[in-house]
């Protein structure tokens, strides 16, 4: 019988979760995603020291020398997704995720765009705005930016997604992709009631369920992509959704376990079922937003948490900039 990854694969899309290049190499996913947590702990990683450095030099070059480490560390700070993303591709046959500045979250025109400066690079590179999807914070702003880059045909895929409100609002706007994060979900739900919760129990895969519903019974395009897995528990009840970002660890998994896997998500039963409509704008979002605690906090504590990682990464950026400055002069490429 074949391993419960490979049934899976025959339902969903199975993607990537993370920036070590080798372990997609290992697991040679459909697509591949990143987010500034993965970005900053591979490029602190001895086997990527060449990518970051090659990013670090080039950025002090178009900086010039009378420019200071935190500037060049910024510019760099810029590629260094796009540089990972690259080398992604490389590996992939599908599509890779990079993210906009979490800092930037609630900013309509400046998350527009970083977004087009991102898929800038990737042409110049000779890379097809096809093969990349932009990721942006599912706040009402992000969502105004990606309807915006949707209409440019800049594919995006909306993070940092909890509740129902912000589903709804990211299928109005016509996105590509959402990713609905499970495990976090789940986190909040069992430091909120003490409970520990299995299977189909669990909320971060009741909340995807739903969402996956709505969206089938409702005929949006919008795919929905499930995130942030705590076990493999979790990915079993959603077999079948449409794509499925796991990390290696879980991945490993679920590549060792035998044993028959059925689909739970289905579209053909999700269009029969009694689903109510719900109308979106900007009002009803924000009043669904402030009613609902765990979509707030985990909103919230999604961008300070990306915000934190991308300024560790500067920090890191600064530094490694310090050690090559005393290896190379400044000026030499």
């Amino acid at each position: 019988m074949p391993n419960l990854l490979e049934q899976l694969r025959r339902m969903t899309t199975v993607v990537s979760d993370t920036g070590d290049i080798n372990s997609i190499i290992q697991f040679k996913p459909t697509d591949s995603t990143t987010n500034p947590s993965l970005i900053a702990t591979a490029a602190a990683m001895p086997a990527y020291a060449s990518i970051v450095d090659d990013v670090l030099l080039e950025a002090r070059e178009q900086a010039g020398p009378s420019a200071s480490d935190s500037e060049v560390a910024a510019l760099a700070f810029k590629s260094l997704a796009v540089a990972f993303g690259r080398k992604i591709l490389e590996i992939v046959p599908g599509r890779v995720s990079t993210e906009v500045d979490a800092r930037i979250s609630y900013d309509r025109d400046k998350s527009v765009a970083m977004a087009r400066d991102i898929i800038a690079q990737y042409e110049k590179a000779g890379i097809s705005r096809e093969r990349i999807l932009i990721k942006l914070a599912s706040t009402w702003a992000g969502i105004q930016a990606a309807e915006v880059l949707e209409k440019e045909g800049i594919h995006c895929n909306m993070t940092l997604l909890f509740g129902m409100h912000q589903a709804v609002a990211c299928a109005e706007a016509k996105v590509t992709l959402i990713s609905p994060f499970v495990g976090r979900i789940l986190d909040w739900y069992k430091k909120d009631t003490g409970k520990d919760y299995q299977g189909a129990d669990d909320p971060g895969v009741q909340s995807v369920t739903k969402i996956y519903n709505y969206y089938k019974k409702f005929g949006y395009k919008t795919q929905v992509m499930g995130a942030s897995f705590r076990n493999i528990g979790e990915i079993i009840e959603l077999a079948g959704c449409d794509l499925l970002t796991i990390a290696p660890k879980l991945l490993s998994e679920l590549e060792s376990k035998q044993g028959p896997l059925e689909r739970k998500l289905d579209p053909a039963k999700a269009a029969a079922m009694n689903i109510e409509k719900i109308p979106m704008n900007e009002e009803t979002f924000e009043k669904m937003h402030a009613e609902d605690r765990m979509a707030h906090d985990k909103l919230t504590e999604g961008i300070e948490g990306f915000s934190k990682a991308l300024q560790e990464l500067e920090r890191l950026l600064c530094k490694r900039l310090g050690e090559l400055r005393e290896k190379q002069p400044v000026g030499a490429h």
